[in-house]
């Protein structure tokens, strides 16, 4: 399977947000993206993670999160059928390393 993301973090895990896929999700305030060639870097200013997302349509689907009613909402509407499940993955993913949060 194609990978989305790479985390870059040397510290223990603590125990992540749990991901409603049907929940309103946004760009957590605290977390800067770098556009790139691959996709775009995450920096997280509070936890001071680096996370590489490894595609442009996940970079459109985190930026535009705040403008769906869920995360489902935006996924359907901007992720081709067959991909969803990955994407949808990907999110619970970031939400666990706080890049993205519930609003």
């Amino acid at each position: 399977m194609w990978r989305l993301l790479s985390v870059t973090d040397t510290r223990a895990p603590h125990s992540p947000p749990v991901f409603d896929i049907d929940g309103s999700w946004r760009l957590n305030p605290q977390v800067a993206l770098r556009g790139e060639a691959f996709g775009a870097l995450a920096y997280h200013y509070g936890t001071r993670r680096l996370i590489f997302l490894k595609s442009r349509p996940l970079v459109d689907l985190v930026s535009s999160l705040d403008r769906y009613a869920s995360a489902a909402e935006a996924i359907a509407a901007l992720i081709p059928v067959p991909e969803r499940a990955d994407y949808g993955r990907a999110l619970a993913r970031l939400a666990a390393s706080e890049v993205i949060d519930a609003h």
